[in-house]
């Protein structure tokens, strides 16, 4: 498996294959469920970040953004976001994304990375970023409406790179 940059025009469809199934569950992104394909194609992959996309030689299985996470003073600090394919699920995709980003992260001189909002449902996620040394560092209380669960926390993770 590789990680490259996506390209906005050559990956926009397999991109949008991946978010689509993300965006309509609703589960796990505080994004609009309803987003059109070009609403959320340009989101994730806009000017304001470094888009990555994870592929075997069959396919892309993966895609991810990294950004400054705040200006000014907090822009030693980067954010990123990753979603895994469904059918590529289990398959080490998020993995070779995370690694990825923080190589990338560090060669763009960031000092450490943070995610501003992890949905408390996606055990998956957590204990990914766990397993990397990203701590809770906060929790905000209902901060996400679930569809299926309501309001459930979101959590606040960081580590250092």
């Amino acid at each position: 498996m590789i990680v490259r940059r996506a390209d906005p025009v050559q990956d926009a469809d397999p991109v949008w294959a991946i978010l689509e199934p993300m965006l309509r569950a609703g589960e796990t992104y505080a994004m609009p469920r309803d987003w059109s394909r070009k609403d959320a194609l340009a989101y994730w992959l806009g000017a304001d970040k470094h888009a990555f996309v994870a592929e075997d030689e069959s396919a892309v299985l993966g895609v991810y953004y990294l950004r400054t996470n705040q200006m000014g003073g907090g822009a030693h600090v980067c954010n990123c976001g990753y979603v895994t394919a469904p059918n590529a699920q289990g398959r080490g995709v998020a993995r070779a994304m995370a690694e990825h980003s923080f190589e990338t992260a560090r060669a763009l001189g960031y000092r450490a990375m943070q995610y501003n909002f992890v949905v408390a449902t996606n055990e998956r996620a957590i204990g990914l970023w766990r397993s990397y040394g990203f701590e809770v560092v906060g929790a905000l209380p209902g901060a996400f409406d679930h569809p299926k669960l309501g309001y459930v926390d979101a959590l606040v993770m960081f580590r250092t790179l």
